[in-house]
């Protein structure tokens, strides 16, 4: 599994890139992601897209990062803090395991400290995503009694 930044080469396919209608509504497209990526660059913060490639070279998904707070309405977690901001697996790989493999190489990403270092990894789900829910759990991401937007916040302790 490997992150490639979005770039020229890939962003029409990762634009295609789509999840179920049953999950249209827990995440934004890859073209808002993008979108929000771009703006939130060229107001001087932090936004990191990526495509997530499988073994073979194949593209299954995108995930984007953030660093630091980048608005009034992010949790408390966020200051100083990397955030896994998007993350989604194309319908078309989904129930592979895939999504667990990309989360663990989002995770070792991160570790790699490309903004510098913090303490937390910080994401959001929507409450009815019992999916994401439990496969954030399962790798060590902690509700913190805390929301973004109507959305739960989870931490994960990084490792220094």
């Amino acid at each position: 599994m490997e992150l490639k930044k979005v770039d020229d080469k890939n962003i029409w396919k990762v634009i295609k890139l789509s999840v179920n209608d049953d999950q249209k509504d827990f995440v934004a497209t890859n073209t808002e992601s993008i979108l929000e990526a771009y703006t939130t660059i060229t107001s001087g913060r932090v936004a990191l897209p990526f495509g997530i490639y499988d073994d073979d070279d194949t593209l299954v998904g995108f995930v984007m990062f953030g660093y630091d707070s980048s608005d009034e309405d992010d949790p408390e977690v966020a200051k100083g803090n990397y955030c896994i901001w998007r993350f989604m697996i194309d319908k078309s790989y989904q129930g592979k395991g895939l999504g667990r493999k990309a989360l663990k190489t989002a995770i070792d990403y991160i570790h790699t400290n490309p903004c510098g270092q913090a303490g937390y990894c910080w994401l959001s789900y929507e409450p009815e995503n019992v999916a994401a829910k439990s496969l954030y759990n399962s790798m060590g991401f902690i509700e913190n009694g805390q929301m973004c937007d109507d959305e739960i916040v989870a931490v994960l302790k990084l490792k220094k």
